[in-house]
């Protein structure tokens, strides 16, 4: 009886560890999972990868009502319309999995992108596929790619989350311009302040 014990537990920390989100992304690490498809709230599937512009890729997650994203909602639409403007691909992920059939469910989602005047993709990740993959925890938190696919900035858009008066440093748009111009990134990683995604227990 004790030997069938020790090898249910075993079997139970086996399962749990085979379901824990990866580890976070390292600089210089692939984009992951760039060719899943993912519903975007203009009803068409897009991927990581098809969304690629010729100097790379930004990737950002968030949601609909986290006090954090809702602070940083005009400084979340001034980057996403810079990086576009700089030939950077802009994909807004929402994986708050736990809401999805209250505020964060898709149809809260394109009204959520109407009323915010999102003229780039906003998509669902279902299941945390790619939240998991990234190791993304927080709610904005972003990731940008250079033209190759290799991650080159990871963390928030500047460093005051609470308070876009205080800004002293854009670090995501610096990360922009040094892609631009092929300079080395100055601050290749910043810690992400806010809300933690909502995934299923």
């Amino acid at each position: 009886m004790k030997k069938i014990a020790v090898c249910l537990g075993l079997l139970v920390a086996t399962a749990l560890v085979s379901f824990k989100p990866a580890g976070e992304l390292a600089i210089g690490g692939d984009l992951p999972k760039a060719d899943v498809k993912l519903k975007d709230v203009s009803g068409s599937d897009i991927t990581l990868k098809s969304s690629m512009k010729n100097n790379g890729l930004l990737v950002m997650f968030s949601c609909n009502t986290c006090p954090y994203v809702v602070k940083n909602q005009e400084r979340t639409k001034e980057i996403c319309a810079y990086a576009a403007k700089n030939n950077f691909g802009v994909v807004i992920l929402n994986s708050n999995e736990a809401y999805r059939t209250a505020d964060d469910s898709y149809d809260a989602m394109k009204t959520y992108a109407k009323d915010q005047g999102y003229v780039w993709n906003y998509a669902v990740d279902a299941n945390n596929e790619l939240a998991d993959a990234f190791g993304a925890n927080r709610t904005p938190e972003c990731y940008l790619f250079n033209k190759t696919g290799k991650l080159a900035y990871h963390g928030a858009i500047d460093d005051s989350p609470n308070d876009a008066a205080a800004v002293k440093s854009h670090y995501l748009k610096e990360a922009v311009d040094e892609l631009v111009t092929g300079k080395d990134i100055t601050v290749k990683t910043s810690r992400s302040v806010g809300c933690s995604i909502k995934r299923k227990v």
